[in-house]
């Protein structure tokens, strides 16, 4: 009795203090039990002052509704945002909430997801970074809320997984929420999987399409099919149509079995004839490795019946059978996909090349079903293209096979397709690059046996394939087959540039200076200005130049003057400054004479090279050999003396005699 008096004057305070925000503080029942059987005691102080606890009107507060303490919250919960829209790292992130001095508590947790719910890439982040310390029911489906209501139905789908592992379930508001943004974005097949995660409401008397759709799903799931499920079903009295059936189908795709059963039973029993679109449902359903025969069976129905395979079917069991290694099962499909329908049903290009691709990066390439889907492809006037072939080749490249490129081509030209400039570029150079002579060797036959030889830049792309493979030999043989052509070669002088590179890189460089030569006399070859100078410059290094590298460096001055180009005389300088004779200095001046010496500024630049180098008895040397005109020249004679007055050892020049 006096227990239930203590707790009548526990609720009156409660009663005088209404406010939500109000807190008292507790005393267990044991203490209040402790202090009435000890009433008739003496009291011990720490018994007085838990009375006068419970006596007294004063009583602790929180002022959460002070506009401060919401602003604190507010500015708390921006802070989250702001770190989490930021950074990804979690050390980053971890930082940045210890130096904002933010703990971040469950409940903080749950009022920022709150707020992200436009925002899912955010709530990711935050989402992944708390679940560890809160792995809570709540957490869970407030995530759900966000990827459902944002369209990420497969990342909806792997969290409701996760969550069922962890022992959490979806709360209704969430499958609610969610289930309308399905139905409105037209996923059906998601909708009715979202209801049948809640058991079947008895009072349910909901005869939407969906509903009843659940309805049928979980009386054929929960038991092996046999009479009574088949009663359960007659007992909904439901009227089939074809898309309640292909909904219903549909969503027994996890048991296809199941699928199967019902989709039989349901003609059988007279409650539905199947249709185009029913059979298209159950055949996605059943395109699988594992039910490939009756998938096979079903496909079969369809084409007695005159139904088409819809382009929907062909792209997701084309795409399981490709997963699955299913290559010829595929091309199948493709060829009955292709023969029977509409246009709008048959596959398009970008479904060719996707087939065409796995054919190729299969183990061992089958042409015969490369053939036959090409076949497929063009007997109703479609036509191959570059794109295509493109997509093949590359798939080719990634898997190291660019020599069966040439099997490739021939398949393709019977659908009537031959490759561009551009592609046959491609091709060439990637054949010669790997090193692959006889297939580059079989490119050529047959360009010329489809009535086309191997254009000029294909041409180019495979001496500089062979370049940069370091097979100099097959270089050469195809740059002569190239300018043996009759007409005008383009790209021939690019071509030949990398070809004398090469030879100088593997320091063969009076070879290239032979082909060039030889190549310029014999096939009119032009060279361009960098390659002149490129063999130039090489020609001119020590060894090289002391061997007869100099004169040949000389001879290519009047070359590139005959093609248009200036001398190219700073290798010289440089030689000159080291090494160089004065009587190879004079030979220098008289290759770049066009009617008499040359030009009195080039003459200085020699002299001046010579004399910056310490080589004042060479310049000497040289200034004698030269003509009177230079040697009376009043910048000629004003160097030579300035040399001398600085102490160097230059003899006055002499005075040309009148």
């Amino acid at each position: 009795m006096r227990y239930q008096q203590w707790r009548l004057m526990l609720l009156r305070i409660h009663r005088a203090y209404p406010s939500p925000h109000f807190q008292v503080t507790s005393v267990s029942t044991r203490s209040i039990s402790s202090l009435l059987h000890t009433r008739s005691q003496p009291r011990s102080p720490q018994q007085s002052q838990d009375l006068s606890r419970l006596r007294s009107p004063i009583t602790t507060r929180t002022f959460s509704s002070d506009p401060a303490v919401r602003r604190e919250k507010s500015a708390s919960e921006a802070t989250v945002i702001d770190i989490f829209t930021r950074l990804s790292s979690e050390d980053e992130i971890k930082k940045e909430l210890e130096s904002s001095h933010i703990v971040l508590t469950q409940d903080l947790a749950l009022k920022v997801l709150r707020k992200l719910e436009s925002n899912p890439d955010v709530a990711k982040r935050l989402f992944n970074w708390a679940r560890e310390a809160f792995p809570t029911s709540k957490s869970y489906n407030m995530m759900l809320r966000i990827l459902g209501g944002n369209g990420l139905v497969d990342e909806f789908w792997g969290l409701v997984s996760s969550m069922k592992r962890k022992g959490h379930g979806l709360s209704a508001n969430v499958r609610d929420k969610v289930g309308d943004k399905f139905r409105k974005d037209g996923l059906v097949k998601d909708f009715v999987r979202l209801r049948k995660l809640f058991p079947l409401d008895p009072s349910d008397d909901d005869s939407s399409p969906e509903s009843v759709c659940v309805k049928v799903c979980k009386v054929v799931e929960k038991e092996e099919w046999s009479d009574d499920v088949e009663k359960q079903i007659r007992d909904l009295n439901v009227e089939f149509g074809s898309d309640l059936v292909k909904m219903i189908v549909e969503s027994l795709d996890v048991e296809p079995r199941k699928a199967l059963l019902f989709f039989r039973w349901i003609d059988e029993s007279g409650l539905f004839k199947h249709d185009e679109k029913t059979y298209n449902a159950v055949a996605r359903v059943l395109g699988r490795e594992k039910f490939l025969d009756r998938f096979q069976n079903v496909v079969g129905e369809m084409k007695s019946a005159g139904y088409e395979v819809e382009i929907e079917t062909y792209a997701m069991v084309s795409t399981r059978f490709c997963q699955s290694k299913l290559i010829e099962e595929a091309v199948d499909l493709f060829e009955i996909a292709m023969a029977g329908g509409s246009d709008g049903n048959k596959p398009t290009s970008h479904c060719l090349s996707l087939l065409l691709k796995k054919i190729v990066t299969t183990k061992v390439l089958d042409t015969e079903l490369f053939s036959r889907v090409v076949e497929a492809y063009t007997k109703n006037g479609n036509v191959l293209t570059d794109g295509m072939m493109k997509s093949v080749l590359n798939s080719l490249i990634s898997v190291d096979k660019v020599a069966q490129s040439n099997e490739v081509l021939k398949a393709m030209k019977k659908g009537g397709y031959l490759p561009s400039s551009d592609l046959q570029r491609v091709i060439a150079s990637e054949l010669s690059r790997k090193g692959k002579k006889d297939e580059a060797d079989e490119l050529l036959d047959f360009m010329e046996a489809s009535g086309t030889n191997l254009d000029d830049k294909a041409m180019a792309s495979l001496v500089e394939g062979y370049c940069d493979s370091g097979d100099l030999k097959e270089a050469l043989a195809s740059f002569e087959k190239m300018v043996g052509k009759e007409g005008v070669v383009s790209n021939a002088d690019h071509a030949f540039e990398k070809l004398v590179h090469a030879y100088c890189n593997k320091n063969q460089v009076r070879d290239a200076y032979k082909l060039l030569s030889s190549q310029v006399k014999q096939n009119q070859v032009k060279p361009l200005h960098s390659t002149y100078k490129c063999l130039v410059r090489n020609l001119l290094t020590k060894k090289i130049a002391s061997e007869g590298g100099f004169e040949e460096a000389l001879s290519l001055l009047p070359m590139m003057k005959d093609h248009g180009f200036p001398p190219f005389i700073d290798p010289f300088m440089s030689y000159f400054s080291k090494t160089g004779t004065s009587s190879e200095a004079y030979s220098f001046l008289k290759a770049i004479t066009s009617y008499h010496f040359p030009s009195i500024s080039v003459v200085m630049r020699v002299f001046e090279t010579m004399m910056k180098s310490a080589r004042q008895s060479e310049a000497q040397d040289l200034l004698s050999l030269c003509p009177d005109y230079i040697r009376n020249d009043p910048d000629v004679l004003e160097l030579f003396y300035s040399m001398k007055s600085d102490g160097s050892a230059v003899e006055e020049p002499l005075a040309a005699s009148s």
